[in-house]
Formats: C-alpha cells, structure tokens, sequence
C-alpha cells in the first residue's frame, strides 16, 4: 500500500472480497460474499448485497493518524465513506448489530484482529488500535450504506520497522485445537471449489470433553467466520446458518471460489469473553 491517505475506488462484486491487489470473496446464499479485484463485499441473512455499479460508486478514503506507524504504538484509523462525487455517504444499515465491522490482518496472515469504528457522522468512522509487529497489513472494512447495499472496501499499510519473518501459511495436519479451555473440531463436507460446503465448528470443554452447550451470542449470532486465501485474492466474512445455537455445534455455509490454501478464522463467546480460533485448509 502506499502510506495512509488515500482514497480508494474498489470495485464491489456480487458478494465480498479483498487482498493485496485485489481480492476476491465469493459468497453462498445469504451467508457469504465475493468481489473483484481490490474490492471486497460483505453480506449476511439480513442485508442484500450492492450490484457491482452501486458499489464502484462508494469511495473510502483511509487514513492514520501517523503516516509512519510503529509497532505496540496507539495508531487512530479514519475511514471516511463518499459517494463517486466526494460527498459523505451519511446513512448505513445495521449488519449483526455494528454500521462497520473491520478486519485488520498482517500479510502472512499470522495477526488476526476483528474491531469495529465509531461512526462519528459525516460518512467518518474512527478507530484507534495498534499494530503488533512491523510489516504490512490489511484493513478491510465491511459496511452497507442504506439503500445500496453490503459491500468491503481495503488498503493495504505498512508499518514502520524491521518486520518478523514472513511465517509460513501450511495446511494444519489436523483440525482439531484447543484454546482458552475448548476444544474445537472443523469439519467440512465435501470440500471442493466453487461448491456450497458447510463448516461446522464442534466446541467442547478442553478437560471433560462435554460438549459446550451455553454459548451466547456474539454480535447477534453464535458465531462468526472470516477466511482469506494465502495469496490475498479472497476474502470471505460469513456468518452462521443456524445463528440462534448455543453449541456444542456452529454451522456456517460458505463457498471457496478457487482451489488452494486458505487460513479460517472461528469467533464464539462463553461466559461473556470471546475467544478465537484459526485453522488453515488446502482446497482441491
């Protein structure tokens, strides 16, 4: 990415996407999305995704407070939405209880961080975060300005510094992990491109192995998922197909557009604390 500043024009597609250069997001349903290019969209159960014309006419301009961050430093990123003339676009629907959910993910995809702005008015989120480590990331911010439509837009920052090791993205052996006390199990039916496939995410008490049955809602659903490819051409955000379960299973339907190496990120609440899980998968 160039440095921060600058007015992005990307290019919504049917569903979402996003990636350096571009990404691609393909959708299945209502629950996921996809894009062209450095576009990206978003759309869930209750939010009609914007047509391709629509969305190439919303602009967002990104910008940070430094235009020369530094790691663990407090950064502020401002997202102002306007329409192909300049002018703010003031209104946006509701999508899973935020006007903005942003994603912000290093590029070898070993940071994962899902926040969401303040709108201040005036087409103007605000945010302030930090960045753990130098190098580059991605900031994708999913929106749906009323009447047209949910769509992603995305810059790409680089931070100041001499950045760790690029970590490689390789396929888990296995997709089963434990994390703050659970055990989570992926399993997929059959995985193939470009096909709907089902995710279910099994939880269950790391030490009983009792299924977690008493999982609350998070921003609205029992879950949400996030998935990008290892080479930043796609990105999906999707959302559960049964939002109202509590556990021990979580299902959300999605459709991966190409072949090749993809890393998901599964987010679930418990005892009012939210916990993070990723697996990374080769799609045939």
């Amino acid at each position: 990415m160039k440095k921060a500043a600058i007015a992005l024009t990307i290019t919504a597609v049917l569903l979402t996407a996003c990636g350096p250069g571009g990404m691609k997001h393909s959708g299945t349903m209502d629950h996921s999305g996809s894009m062209n290019d450095s576009d990206h969209g978003n759309m869930d159960g209750m939010t009609m995704v914007a047509d391709k014309t629509q969305a190439e006419n919303i602009k967002a301009k990104f910008m940070l407070s430094n235009d020369q961050p530094q790691p663990n430093q407090s950064a502020t990123i401002t997202v102002r939405i306007q329409d192909k003339d300049g002018n703010p676009v003031n209104d946006f629907d509701v999508q899973h209880e935020k006007l903005m959910h942003m994603i912000i993910v290093r590029k070898d995809l070993s940071y994962f961080n899902h926040i969401h702005p303040d709108y201040k008015g005036n087409g103007e989120f605000t945010i302030t975060t930090q960045f753990p480590t130098a190098g580059e990331y991605e900031i994708i911010s999913d929106i749906a300005p009323t009447g047209i439509g949910a769509m992603s837009k995305s810059e790409w920052i680089t931070v100041q510094g001499t950045a760790p090791a690029v970590q490689p993205i390789n396929p888990d052996p296995t997709l089963t992990k434990e994390v703050d006390g659970k055990e989570v199990t992926l399993s997929i039916n059959h995985l193939m491109a470009n096909m709907e496939l089902e995710l279910n995410f099994n939880i269950k008490d790391a030490q009983t192995k009792q299924p977690i049955t008493d999982l609350q809602p998070f921003l609205g659903a029992v879950g949400h998922v996030v998935i990008l490819n290892d080479k930043g051409g796609e990105y999906l955000h999707v959302h559960p197909a049964e939002e109202n379960s509590s556990g021990p299973d979580a299902k959300f339907m999605a459709t991966f557009p190409h072949s090749g190496v993809y890393k998901i990120w599964g987010q679930f609440q418990q005892n009012g604390k939210v916990f993070t899980v990723d697996f990374v998968i080769e799609v045939p």
